[in-house]
């Protein structure tokens, strides 16, 4: 059979051709999808700044769940260290220094405008040793108002030793004197600009902290060994890396990247296998369908049932084997798109590595040739068990019946897509994704299962208007639909997925983004909001604000992810949103009212709880409380009042200053300006202008202000979404596109005796085109249908009737349905017509 199977392999070039690009683009995506997964697991990142530090400790990377064993959910923020331990380590044996070292907000100022990102570039001079930086001209910062650039920028500022420049440290523009230009002695991407210790202590609002212990060894000291002597002097909660783990405590969100990329890497792989499962199924059915003729001549010759299934499932796997070596092959340069896209979006850092060994390919080979030969072994098993005779009976009319175990099976995945659907219906905004998401795929799977009967009930329901619309091509049209279902289900099952999972997913998002935006939204009521990109707001702007004429009151707004720790709060990887915000005396800027207590003079270590959540953990006013920082900080305080507000975004509220100490930057990051009685927002916003417009980075507007950092935010994970439903819908272009043409070009000898009949060329391909809009305009409906499973609940879950989004989505997919179906027909159908109809009959082609 193995030998036979070869031999027919040559003759049946197209379904072949058609089922290799289906597993090989299917294989390089799951070797992508596995790099990334190993990616998340590693969370590789090569030090630069650090690179000189063979060892750096750490804070924690993440929460220790309570009651969840090991399971860490990763900080909001970047977790510190006491600088005191450095001191502890100094005497370890191997160790020759260990270095504090901290990061803090630095933007050059030209012209009072700022000169480049709003980055964590300024640092300690003491900490340039753990690069290393090596003076190229001047001297190092030894005072107040002393300054040290890296070479990279004082080239691009044109500074040099003696010379001063305004440097934005802290949201705070001052003058500095540039005593020194430092060089890296490897590459480093980000500025740097070196303050004295005294300076250092005064941009630190926060207090003495460290972000890292960066640890020098001794000549002939062993990095392992010394890693261990440093561990066995630490408390455990804090972390000893070495290596490319470096890179975590050198660059922000490393840690906090290993959910979302395993998210990324197990939806996309998850919908990989689904879609190429079902095209081969499709593929295959398509192929038996048009042998069962052959395969009936080969059981009347003496072959069992059980040799003709494993010759079809021979010749599968053959053609899997090969596209299985070719996608290995474009796996990694899969892998390092995707990843090059996502990391370019600002959806995980770009200082991680991405990582690919042996194992992504080994799985995805494994994953691909299970895929192909279950599908194989099913979509073999009609043709297999018919008999000879019923089988050349049915090869001029293929019956469009499925077995009974497919429409079980087909009930059972329905059943589900609707369970799925209600259930998201009752869960909160946050987590209806995770639970509706999968809706789109098994709504899919009931219909690849059924697709035959499905297809063939739905052209005789439309077979009139078909009719009516295209005259007598369209009547014939309605016929070839109905009869050839089978063979049309193999173009019907990718088209619809296709469909279902961009549309799923991207009002899924945008659903989603827009419940968020307005859920965040509508905690605040402000007539001006201000911000600034020069790393925060500083106090300074928030004073002078206060002062500005017709401000009622000026608070500063800082956000940022914790847990209430004690009582347990039960958020798991899904901390709760921490505000920070300033007294509520005269004009809150909070929308929702106190219940109980009060949020005057609200400072120090209090907190101001949702009325839900302290119901809920059995918190009244008064009692204490402990807080788990995003940074990790575990921060008791006292609860002094409950808020009325229900909203499913609701929040933990604490005082600006306790809040913004424990977030990377240590800064709030807007103000939120109510106006006087008497006086509009929109003086009021020109008063603030004037009041602050010289300040540099500062921008002054309403909410939108507010809005656009939701957005960005919410754009990461929005285009999470997008990238799967792309190379989602792609894939399941390019199979849709092979099996179309693979359909159409097995009915040569069909179209050939039509014209033989009297039809001309241009009839016969009209009849093509209104079959294949036909099924286009199925698939479209049956995959909107699906989405709607998805997109409907979750935006009821968030609180709307009717999801969110742009009209142009649908019909940019709807337009891309209708381009792949109709120029693959007219080339096909050109190929086909080609040749004289008494050529092709005589040649007895199929």
């Amino acid at each position: 059979m193995i030998r036979l199977a070869l031999t027919t392999l040559r003759f049946r070039a197209g379904a072949s051709a058609a089922m290799l690009v289906a597993v090989l683009i299917g294989t390089a995506l799951l070797v992508a999808s596995g790099g990334l997964f190993e990616t998340a697991i590693r969370l590789n990142a090569d030090a630069q700044r650090l690179g000189g530090a063979p060892i750096v400790v750490t804070g924690p990377a993440g929460f220790k769940l309570p009651g969840q064993g090991s399971q860490r959910a990763a900080y909001a923020e970047r977790s510190r260290v006491d600088p005191a331990v450095a001191a502890r380590l100094a005497g370890t044996p191997g160790v020759a220094a260990a270095v504090p070292d901290v990061s803090f907000a630095a933007v050059p100022v030209v012209d009072e405008r700022p000169a480049g990102d709003a980055v964590l570039a300024g640092h300690d001079w003491a900490s340039a040793s753990l690069t290393p930086y090596a003076l190229r001209g001047g001297v190092e910062p030894s005072g107040p108002g002393q300054v040290v650039v890296d070479a990279a920028t004082a080239r691009r500022l044109s500074v040099r030793p003696g010379g001063r420049m305004r440097i934005a440290v802290a949201g705070v523009p001052e003058t500095f004197t540039v005593t020194g230009v430092a060089v890296p002695a490897r590459h480093v991407d980000a500025p740097a600009y070196f303050f004295s210790g005294a300076d250092v202590q005064r941009f630190l609002p926060q207090g003495a902290h460290a972000d890292a212990i960066g640890i020098r060894l001794r000549p002939g000291a062993r990095v392992d060994d010394v890693a261990a002597a440093v561990s066995a002097r630490l408390p455990s909660e804090l972390k000893v890396r070495t290596g490319s783990d470096r890179g975590a405590a050198e660059f922000t969100g490393i840690d906090g990247a290993r959910l979302p990329l395993i998210l990324l890497a197990a939806i996309f792989g998850g919908m990989v296998l689904v879609v190429m499962a079902l095209v081969v199924s499709a593929t295959i059915s398509l192929s038996v369908r048009q042998r069962r003729r052959e395969l009936a001549l080969l059981r009347a010759s003496g072959a069992t049932p059980r040799q003709v299934h494993r010759m079809v499932v021979a010749e599968t796997m053959i053609v899997a084997v090969l596209a299985v070596v070719a996608g290995l092959a474009l796996g990694r340069q899969a892998g390092d798109w995707i990843f090059a896209a996502t990391t370019g979006q600002g959806a995980i850092p770009a200082a991680l590595d991405f990582q690919s060994g042996i194992l992504p390919p080994a799985a995805a080979a494994l994953a691909a040739l299970l895929s192909a030969g279950i599908a194989a072994g099913f979509a073999a098993r009609p043709a297999a068990r018919t008999r000879p005779i019923q089988a050349i009976a049915e090869a001029a009319l293929p019956p469009v019946a499925v077995t009974p175990i497919r429409r079980l099976l087909a009930a059972v995945f329905a059943a589900g897509t609707v369970a799925l659907a209600v259930t998201t219906i009752f869960m909160g905004p946050e987590t209806a994704s995770a639970v509706g998401g999968p809706a789109v795929l098994t709504g899919s799977i009931a219909v690849a299962l059924i697709g035959p009967e499905l297809l063939h009930v739905l052209t005789g329901r439309t077979a009139d208007l078909v009719e009516r619309a295209g005259g007598y091509l369209g009547a014939l049209a309605a016929i070839n639909l109905r009869a050839r279902a089978g063979q049309f289900a193999a173009v019907l099952t990718p088209v619809t997925l296709g469909v279902a999972i961009a549309l799923g997913n991207v009002y899924s998002a945008t659903t989603t983004q827009h419940a968020a935006e307005d859920g965040y939204l509508h905690q605040f009521k402000a007539d001006v909001v201000v911000t600034s990109s020069v790393g925060g707001v500083a106090p300074a702007l928030v004073d002078r604000i206060s002062r500005t004429d017709g401000v009622a009151a000026a608070s500063a707004l800082v956000t940022s992810h914790g847990w209430i720790e004690q009582p347990y709060d039960g958020k798991g990887t899904d901390p709760s949103t921490l505000f920070g915000v300033g007294s509520q005396d005269t004009a809150p800027v909070l929308t929702a009212p106190v219940a109980s207590g009060t949020m005057r003079n609200f400072t120090g270590d209090v907190a101001a709880l949702p009325e839900p959540t302290a119901r809920r953990l059995h918190i009244s006013v008064g009692r204490q409380i402990v807080m788990r920082l995003g940074d990790g900080a575990r921060t008791p305080v006292r609860v002094v009042a409950l808020l009325r507000d229900s909203s499913d975004y609701a929040g933990v509220v604490l005082p600006v200053g306790l809040l913004a100490a424990h977030t990377t930057a240590a800064l709030p990051t807007h103000v939120l300006v109510r106006a006087a009685r008497g006086h509009d927002a929109s003086s009021v916003r020109k008063a603030v202008q004037t009041q602050v417009g010289a300040w540099p980075g500062v921008t002054v507007g309403d909410d939108g202000v507010l809005a656009s950092t939701v957005e960005h935010g919410l754009d990461i994970q929005s285009w999470i979404n997008y990238l799967i439903a792309f190379l989602a819908i792609a894939y399941a272009a390019i199979a849709a596109i092979n099996t179309l043409a693979v359909a159409v070009l097995s009915r040569r000898r069909e179209l050939a005796a039509q014209r033989l009949a009297g039809a001309t060329r241009r009839q016969v391909r009209g009849m093509l085109l209104i079959e294949s809009t036909v099924l286009a305009g199925i698939s479209l409906v049956l995959g909107t249908v699906i989405a709607g499973f998805t997109v409907l609940p979750m935006a009821i879950a968030s609180g709307s009737l009717l999801p969110s989004g742009p009209v142009g989505v649908f019909l940019g997919v709807t337009a891309a349905v209708f381009l792949i179906v109709v120029p693959v027909t007219v080339l096909a159908a050109r190929t086909v017509l080609r040749p004289r109809a008494v050529d092709v009959i005589a040649s007895g082609a199929a």
